[in-house]
């Protein structure tokens, strides 16, 4: 198990924590392995724990009466999932689902509701994530009807580093392109453009970012719009 609930890796929202607040948690976090595919909670569903990712990537989905899908927004170290437990809503009509493998902390939804009444720094620090989030989800919106689809999968890509730190992300293009509601077409002619310009190298199931900074400079406006909120509501480290 790689996280360390002494702090040594940790969720970058747990790491903002007053120590006093933060060791009020400790007891109750509990250390698990998110795997690819796993849905933590479904449309319509009450939540009843939330998570908080140290080196996983989930992604919140619109899902259609056809059974399309749509991601609303990518969440990883710099995030948590559970919104509805300490907002009063109980449930969301977007699906949570594991789409990078990898560590996290769970955290019972009850504990995590009391501590949020005390109106302390993590009550702060979760509605300025919520805000945040909303931003990302937003901003997403527009970004998938007014950019082209190599600008969305570069932004897209840099975003998914973020949440893993890691240069070598296991995606398959079919389902890249059900997170940019496109179609797999599309994601293969632009992954080819990224790929012949040196960027990334895609084989069957993995995509190797090559070069971050060609591919930001690919990127829409959009990733950087998310990068400088996220930077001015929490601190959050985004390359």
């Amino acid at each position: 198990m790689s996280d360390d609930i002494d702090g040594a890796i940790v969720n970058q929202l747990l790491a903002a924590l007053p120590s006093e607040d933060y060791q009020r948690l400790v007891p109750h976090l509990e250390p698990i392995d998110l795997i690819a595919g796993e849905v933590l909670c479904e449309p319509g569903e009450a939540m009843t724990e939330a998570y908080f990712p140290s080196l996983a990537m989930i992604s919140l989905v619109s899902i259609m009466e056809d059974g399309s899908t749509t991601e609303i927004s990518l969440i990883g170290k710099e995030g948590m999932v559970g919104l509805p437990v300490f907002l009063g809503g109980y449930s969301t009509t977007s699906r949570a689902i594991v789409q990078i493998e990898g560590s996290a902390l769970k955290l019972n939804g009850n504990i995590l509701k009391s501590e949020f009444d005390r109106g302390g720094e993590l009550q702060k620090l979760l509605l300025l994530y919520t805000q945040a989030l909303f931003t990302q989800a937003s901003q997403n919106a527009a970004c998938n009807r007014q950019h082209n689809i190599e600008e969305r999968l570069a932004r897209w890509l840099l975003t998914a580093q973020n949440c893993v730190m890691k240069d070598e992300l296991y995606l398959t293009q079919e389902f890249i392109s059900q997170m940019l509601g496109t179609r797999r077409s599309g994601v293969t002619v632009a992954a080819g453009t990224l790929q012949q310009a040196g960027m990334i190298r895609y084989t069957r199931g993995k995509i190797s970012i090559l070069n971050r900074q060609a591919l930001n400079d690919t990127a829409c406006e959009c990733y950087r719009v998310i990068k400088d909120e996220y930077t001015r509501l929490l601190n959050s480290k985004w390359s």
